[in-house]
This record gives C-alpha cells, structure tokens and sequence, in this order.
C-alpha cells in the first residue's frame, strides 16, 4: 500500500493502516488491526475496489458477511486476477488478512472504482442485486454514503 498508493499522495503515514501481512499468527495480527481501527475512530474514507466475483478488501463470497479482520482463502478468480501483480502464478499469495465487511460499514464514506467490462457483473450486482454474502459488495447498498465510480464497460449491466 505504500509503495502503491500511499507515497503517491499527500497524506500522514500515521493516519494510514494495514493489517501486519508478515505476521504468521493470523489472529493477533487481525486482532491488532481491529484494536487500532477502533481506536482510530473507524475510517473517514474506505478506498475499494470490487472483484470480479463481488469481493470487496478480500472478503470473498460466502454463506455469511464478515464481521471483524480475518484471514481469508482467496478464491481462483481473484489468485488469477491478482497474477498480473506477480512474476509467476506461483508467486501470487493464497491467503489475506482483510477488514471484515462489518467493519468496512463502519466508515463514513466508503468509495467504490470499478472499471473494465470484466467488473460489469459484480457492479450490476453490488447496486441492483438482493443483499447477499454471495456478493460481498452488494451490502454496500446499505450503506448511507457510498459512491460508485466507474467507467462505460464496468457499468454497462446497470440500468
């Protein structure tokens, strides 16, 4: 994320955080991530991007929505999609530590980017879909201020 986003902005490192992906003992370290959001008061802006299966942070389709930071096992779409990022197929990790979708609720602003034909699905559903953990993102419709943006393709299913 520093690397990525945050050098490329003007904001205080210190008001930015990220799960400790390096730590191998996946409770403490989404334990930790939990504590600090907390005591951070909860994001004022949540940056996502949406899967093409839905996902939203890493929280794949399931039976059920995510409450808090937890370790998740990426799904084949998403290892595939995220190869791109990577040297070889091999190289591209299996698990993440993700914010849990409550806890993604939980920011006054959530801000949603989308583009290429490839998320018109996943877009379609996270707008007009039912509310479902098989579409992780479709809960963002209940959210009271969330913004979509999105080019021509990703919003090409969308009424």
């Amino acid at each position: 994320m520093r690397e990525n986003f945050f050098d490329h902005i003007n904001i205080d490192l210190n008001n930015t955080h990220v799960p400790d992906g390096s730590n191998p003992d996946a409770a403490a370290a989404c334990s930790e991530y939990d504590k600090i959001v907390a005591a951070a008061g909860y994001p004022d802006l949540q940056l996502l991007g949406i899967g093409n299966n839905g996902h939203i942070g890493f929280n794949e389709p399931d039976d059920h929505f995510s409450k808090g930071t937890h370790c998740v096992d990426l799904t084949e779409s998403t290892i595939q999609a995220n190869s791109r990022l990577f040297d070889s197929i091999d190289d591209v990790p299996r698990q993440a530590y993700t914010m849990g979708t409550q806890t993604i609720m939980y920011a006054r602003m959530i801000l949603v980017v989308a583009n290429g034909e490839a998320k018109a699905q996943a877009v379609h559903d996270m707008c007009y879909g039912p509310v479902t953990p098989a579409c992780p993102a479709s809960i963002l419709q209940l959210h009271t201020n969330c913004v979509v943006v999105a080019d021509e393709a990703a919003l090409s299913l969308c009424e």
